[in-house]
């Protein structure tokens, strides 16, 4: 893998685990994801992972017309790398999922590289007095659903975002999912540089582990060969294995869907207050900071005057 000589950060703001009621700082609506977003790229999230919630209770929404203005508005307000799901909703239809980056063409998409199991059922046990009625039952249901991303899927995924000009962040929640993008390689399918992001810790998913972040890398060079690759980890691993990555020659990806806490017993107030803390601990490391252009440059993006909104 080449050396990059700056480091990206990805701020990753809402997602579609969390709900409102597990944190008062949680960005549930798209006023507050907005805010979140420009905020974490103020303080040096060259990245910004967005997800769509509902205004009125803060539920995820596949709702185009929302996404649109989020997206739009992070435009409007900051330089920031859009990088739009296609994850969703475990419960969203392939064709809702895709939506979003078909429609609004961003320059960075996530993808997501094989099926798994992703239950965070256990989080409802947390939620004493939740604000909303879906919350509990939404968190629960999670024990029975399979995050669903066949390989007519992914190819269906890559053409599409092929056809946009999107680079394809591909989310591996497993090392298996290393072998489905190597396959897709061969059929000419995934254009270089591939851009890994290996997310650990999730019930279902690779343990967030620095023995099993190593055989992830390890295993992603032998089959890919040269990637630009960045680590997120759920929960109270998310600054331990990201620091890891950090220190392994990987980028960063933090916020407050992966983590609600800033450390033990501490609620981060803002996915920025993450993305200062992880900025300071690579500083420390001696490691530079890219901003958004030089992280375009680094993903070798399309460029933000390219996108549809």
């Amino acid at each position: 893998m080449a050396k990059q000589n700056k480091i990206i950060i990805t701020a990753a703001i809402t997602g579609a685990t969390h709900t409102p009621s597990l944190s008062p700082y949680f960005p549930s609506t798209p006023e507050q994801i907005i805010k979140d977003a420009v905020e974490a790229h103020k303080e040096g999230a060259a990245v910004v992972h967005i997800h769509a919630r509902d205004p009125k209770d803060g539920s995820p929404t596949p709702d185009l017309a929302i996404m649109k203005d989020i997206v739009a508005s992070i435009k409007q307000q900051c330089n920031a790398v859009v990088c739009i799901t296609t994850g969703g909703a475990v419960w969203m239809s392939s064709e809702q999922r895709l939506a979003p980056a078909t429609e609004l063409k961003p320059e960075l998409a996530s993808c997501n590289a094989g099926s798994v199991n992703f239950v965070f059922s256990d989080l409802a046990a947390k939620l004493e007095n939740p604000k909303y009625d879906w919350e509990v039952p939404y968190l629960k249901r999670t024990n029975e659903l399979v995050f669903t991303n066949t390989f007519t899927g992914l190819e269906y995924y890559l053409k599409t975002m092929n056809e946009h000009g999107i680079r394809p962040e591909f989310e591996v929640y497993d090392v298996g999912m290393i072998n489905n993008i190597a396959y897709f390689m061969k059929k000419g399918l995934v254009q270089k540089p591939v851009y890994l992001q290996f997310v650990m810790g999730i019930l279902g998913g690779i343990p967030a582990t620095v023995d099993n972040l190593v055989y992830l890398v390890k295993t992603a060079r032998e089959q890919i060969g040269d990637f630009v690759w960045s680590c997120a980890a759920a929960g109270k691993a998310q600054f331990p294995l990201v620091t890891a990555a950090l220190t392994m020659g990987g980028n960063a990806r933090v916020g407050l869907e992966d983590n609600l806490y800033l450390k033990p017993g501490v609620l981060a107030k803002s996915s920025g207050e993450q993305v200062r803390q992880i900025k300071e601990i690579a500083e420390r490391l001696g490691l530079e900071i890219a901003n958004s252009d030089e992280a375009r440059q680094i993903l070798e993006l399309k460029g933000i005057d390219k996108v549809n909104y």
